[in-house]
């Protein structure tokens, strides 16, 4: 409480400033990516009518600054913004300054009034006390002259006063701005990351299915490192970045799962990789079925020799059978009969698979973990896809990953977290790079559009959205039913909605038949092993892996849609139709030239439909009422498109233009 001798001291600055982004709810740093472009803001305002201005003061991790002028934006908003482009890795400081821009305040006071005849000689007086000031702060023997016809009472108003539109003096008020009042915002924090945390493409497998060969008498050999490393070339030739690895450890036996989630497992039945331990070790070691610890590394490494990174699913949960439970049996829940709780998502039920409790020993969990991890980041490892981290607190993750990081900055952590949406932003907040989203079960033109503007614009500053199109989990009705147009127009959505997307291993097959009563496939591959021929359905034509092929290379070829925040919503005549727009300006990117690209979905997998779209264009970077040239990728067909177009889009043929802007007509 302020006394007489302490006034309080107020936390508005002189000039204020306020609103300023990006942002995070609750005070954590903002997030980005190298290579990021980012959108700055802040709502500056003083009293009265004098003019005003605020620069971008950018601290790099380096220790080079730059500043960049804010532009205010729509008048009366009081909303001023820049947009930069973030190039190096490490945190970021940042603030805004604002100030009273005493010469343009003059300036137009003094056209104002000399043209009316009012407070004449006393405005011009001011002014040429301004140029005196110019003169002294940059030596300009312009300013000194200007001042002195300024003073010059011989001539006419008009005239002394048409000396400060001498071209010299434009450019030095330009160059050295007259300004006072300097305010400076509270300096915030952006944590900029490698571009993987926020850009890429992530492709799922088994590695137990890949070569996995069932024998006469019904037994199965599985598959291993050796032979699922033979997958990898594959998945990299249709252009992805990421291969993500389901657990790879021992499985329980306790209580272990057949197929289709049967509590009868035969005595062949693999269980659940999410069903972690066994007495051959925990977390920190490798399924004996995979191969070695040598195997493993010999598969990271020809990964990363085909232009891939693998991500390891962490899944903080233990089988019965887990060295844990005996080690530790306070990391667990003990039930009032002596047993411990299994996991639960009622009405499901994981019978084989113990959940951690974190109250009783939580340094001891810190520390374990730790170890774990690192054990993986040892052999090379810097991406976890994180098994369900809305079930554990919050504290501990953003203890977890903020010391992983301070180790291994390169780290990269992707929370599998379908929850409520608090959650889902706090995981991302306290240090999740990417997140599982909801985009799965948004299939509306409403859903879609509504969801991706949340997705660009206001949750942006700190959760990046990896939009997965199925998992082993989840086989949505959509895909049940939408055969091939519908699993063209999700692989595209998710490839062109945000820079980072995701496939489980089965969806370039249109394997779409769920078990009866469920969302996940039948004969779920997460309880069997589901050896596939990829190279026999591309043969025959059954497989989708061109189509996703053609969508990797257009998010290679386009950075507009590497970006996560330049996504524009335009709008269709039918209800069924998504338009959307990528737009990059040409200043950052590295051939000078704008990059665009537009979406137009028909979501109605059963339909033809035929509407007309209606284009933003200021949104495109284009001048209103231009024509121009776009090209689709998709069927190589060109037209000339302005500010409204007829569209006609056949499910049943290709349901989604993705079109590439090429020529502008002068």
């Amino acid at each position: 409480m302020a006394t007489a001798d302490r006034p309080r001291r107020p936390k508005i600055g002189r000039i204020p400033i306020t609103e300023l982004v990006p942002r995070t709810p609750n005070g954590f740093p903002g997030k980005a990516f190298d290579g990021e472009v980012i959108t700055f803001g802040a709502t500056v305002f003083r009293e009265g009518h004098g003019i005003i201005g605020a620069d971008l003061v950018l601290e790099r991790p380096d220790g080079g600054t730059r500043t960049v002028p804010l532009a205010l934006g729509a008048p009366g908003t009081d909303r001023y913004e820049a947009t930069v482009q973030v190039d190096h890795v490490g945190v970021w400081t940042w603030h805004v300054e604002s100030y009273s821009d005493d010469w343009a305040t003059w300036l137009h006071a003094a056209r104002l009034k000399i043209a009316a005849g009012v407070d004449t000689e006393a405005t011009l007086l001011d002014g040429a006390l301004l140029l005196d000031r110019l003169a002294d702060e940059t030596d300009s023997p312009a300013a000194t002259r200007a001042a002195a016809k300024v003073r010059d009472t011989d001539l006419d108003p008009a005239e002394r006063l048409a000396a400060v539109d001498d071209p010299r003096i434009v450019a030095e008020v330009e160059e050295a701005p007259l300004t006072s009042l300097r305010t400076h915002s509270p300096t915030q924090l952006l944590d900029v990351e490698r571009t993987r945390a926020g850009v890429g493409a992530w492709y799922e497998f088994f590695p137990r299915s890949e070569g996995a060969k069932k024998n006469p008498d019904g037994s199965w050999k599985s598959g291993d490192f050796r032979t699922a490393a033979r997958r990898l070339p594959a998945v990299a030739r249709m252009g992805f970045d990421v291969v993500y690895l389901p657990p790879i450890h021992p499985i329980g036996t306790t209580a272990r799962k057949g197929p289709n989630n049967t509590l009868t497992p035969g005595p062949n039945d693999p269980g659940s990789p999410w069903a972690i331990g066994s007495p051959e070790g925990g977390h920190d070691a490798i399924h004996p079925d995979l191969g070695t610890e040598d195997d493993f590394r010999d598969f990271v490494e020809t990964a990363k020799n085909t232009g891939m990174e693998v991500a390891l699913d962490f899944a903080l949960q233990c089988s019965p059978d887990h060295p844990w439970v005996t080690e530790h049996p306070d990391w667990f829940t003990q039930r009032a009969d002596g047993s411990i709780a299994t996991a639960e998502n009622p009405p499901k039920r994981y019978q084989d698979i113990y959940p951690i409790q974190f109250d009783s020993d939580p340094e001891g969990l810190v520390t374990e973990v730790l170890r774990v991890l690192r054990h993986w980041i040892d052999f090379g490892i810097r991406i976890f896809r994180v098994d369900n981290p809305h079930t554990k607190p919050l504290w501990f993750w953003e203890r977890v990953i903020r010391e992983v990081r301070d180790e291994h900055p390169d780290t990269v952590f992707l929370a599998e977290a379908f929850t409520r949406p608090a959650m889902m932003r706090a995981l991302a907040e306290v240090g999740f790079q990417q997140s599982y989203s909801y985009f799965t079960w948004r299939n509306t033109k409403e859903e879609i559009e509504s969801y991706f503007e949340e997705l660009s614009h206001e949750t942006s500053d700190y959760l990046r959205p990896n939009l997965f199109v199925n998992t082993p989990d989840i086989l949505t009705e959509y895909l049940q039913f939408g055969g091939r147009a519908g699993y063209k127009v999700r692989a595209a959505l998710a490839a062109t909605g945000a820079p980072t997307w995701g496939m489980y291993s089965g969806y370039e097959l249109f394997e779409d038949v769920a078990r009866p009563g469920s969302e996940e496939n039948i004969d779920n591959e997460k309880y069997e092993y589901k050896p596939r021929d990829f190279a026999l359905a591309e043969a025959e034509g059954a497989s989708l892996a061109p189509y996703v092929t053609m969508l990797n290379r257009l998010r290679a070829a386009h950075p507009a849609l590497r970006q996560l925040r330049n996504l524009h919503v335009h709008a269709a005549d039918d209800p069924a139709t998504v338009v959307y727009s990528k737009h990059l300006s040409g200043e950052f990117i590295r051939s000078g030239h704008a990059d665009t690209v537009i979406v137009v979905a028909n979501v109605d997998p059963h339909s033809a439909r035929e509407t007309t779209v209606h284009l933003d264009l200021a949104a495109l970077g284009l001048p209103a009422d231009s024509r121009f040239d776009v090209r689709d990728v998709v069927t190589g067909q060109r037209w000339v498109w302005g500010s409204s177009n007829y569209v006609r889009l056949d499910a049943f043929q290709e349901p989604v233009h993705l079109l590439v802007v090429e020529g502008l007509h002068r």
